[in-house]
């Protein structure tokens, strides 16, 4: 069970708020959404991923003390993210564009039949 950020006391996975203090733990009352809480003083924005990058478009940056967005950058993403190869973005490109590339090859092939003719 986790803990409160508040009282620290323990609480249900699924709870809105806390029993204790009443401190929300849920972004707008949906229990899907995880509502970050800083535990001291210090802002999350100093800790989180998408300040860092510049990539963050909460309202409340630099000096967020919840969030929805967070991501801490000190812990390894759980997220797995493709590899970005050369490789890879050729096969995406190919997947991408296979109609044009079958219509731009049937062109081609009929152009040269009625140049050979």
């Amino acid at each position: 069970m986790p803990d409160c950020p508040k009282c620290h006391q323990a609480v249900e996975t699924q709870a809105l708020e806390c029993p204790y203090c009443r401190t929300p733990l849920k972004a707008h009352g949906h229990p899907g959404m995880t509502l970050y809480q800083a535990t001291g003083k210090e802002p999350l924005c100093l800790t989180c991923l998408y300040h860092e990058d510049d990539t963050c478009t909460f309202p409340k940056r630099p000096f967020a003390m919840d969030c929805t967005l967070y991501c801490d950058r000190t812990r390894p993403s759980t997220l797995t993210k493709p590899g970005y190869s050369p490789g890879f973005q050729i096969q995406v490109w190919l997947k991408r564009n296979l109609t044009w590339i079958i219509l731009a090859a049937l062109v081609l092939i009929s152009l040269i039949i009625a140049l050979l003719q």
